[in-house]
């Protein structure tokens, strides 16, 4: 479970000299002579990912995350791309047909029933065997919540009302949870449809023992109006107040990340505006 693993900007930080958008896909594209055009799909100091044609090319500095990844690819019930080679530090993957679920920051145009299907696959792979690899436990995260409070604070990157109330909404999810196969970063873009299909999802790196909270407030960050449309798809066992309170400490743990690697969490309905939401 990582809680910083989006990607985006804030404040005077300059943008690294590679940063692409956070939603990806949708960055611009360079041609080589003799090679299809070759488009960035995110790219910062830890890892980047390129699209040539119909293959996505994975650069990861940290080769235990291209480990577990393709471990928990194996092991999900649920559709995952296709490892067509590995060649570290390369992972090649079979694009996905379809779009993405959606992106953060965007207005979801995909249907209600949609959303409760993607709450179905999510549930089945909450209820999969466990994969190997723990995640962070409680003290972990109460400590990450610690630590990135006290920066925004420190920096005057949030008015300290704001931090201190989500602070106060966070907590709610610092409790003991009954680990299952979780994604780890289910973000909306990492899911992928084709008309009423669920074609597969994305990234991986972060599978391991977790929260089932936690992957279904990422999936809904941002699109907080969905979550009634994953909850009738995913079934008993949601604690809303968990949700929302995972909501906010995800906000609040990515932002430091998101600057640092040259990204905008105050762009209109990402992580600053889901803060502004909880007050």
């Amino acid at each position: 479970m990582n809680l910083t693993n989006d990607e985006v900007l804030l404040g005077p930080s300059p943008a690294p000299q590679h940063a692409t958008n956070r939603w990806g896909h949708r960055g611009s594209s360079a041609t080589m002579t003799d090679v299809a055009n070759i488009e960035i799909v995110v790219a910062h100091q830890e890892r980047a990912t390129l699209r040539v044609g119909d293959v996505f090319l994975k650069i990861d500095a940290d080769q235990r995350r291209t480990d577990v990844e393709v471990e928990a690819m194996t092991m999900a019930p649920i559709p995952t791309p296709e490892v067509l080679w590995r060649k570290p530090p390369v992972l090649a993957l079979a694009a996905l047909p379809g779009m993405a679920l959606g992106r953060l920051g965007q207005p979801s145009t995909t249907s209600s029933s949609v959303w409760a299907a993607v709450g179905a696959a999510v549930r089945m792979l909450h209820d999969a065997p466990l994969p190997p690899r723990p995640g962070p436990n409680l003290d972990e995260v109460a400590r990450s919540l610690d630590s990135e409070c006290t920066w925004l604070l420190a920096n005057d990157v949030l008015p300290t009302q704001l931090v201190t109330r989500n602070r106060q909404v966070a907590e709610v999810a610092l409790r003991p949870w009954t680990p299952v196969f979780t994604h780890g970063d289910l973000q909306i873009a990492h899911v992928f449809v084709d008309g009423d299909e669920i074609t597969g999802v994305v990234d991986w790196s972060e599978a391991g023992q977790g929260d089932a909270m936690y992957d279904l407030a990422s999936l809904t960050l941002g699109h907080q109006g969905n979550l009634s449309d994953v909850v009738a798809g995913y079934g008993d066992d949601v604690d809303l107040d968990v949700i929302r309170a995972w909501w906010s400490l995800r906000s609040l743990t990515a932002i430091r990340w998101l600057v640092e690697h040259g990204f905008d969490p105050s762009s209109p309905g990402c992580e600053v505006d889901v803060l502004r939401s909880q007050v």
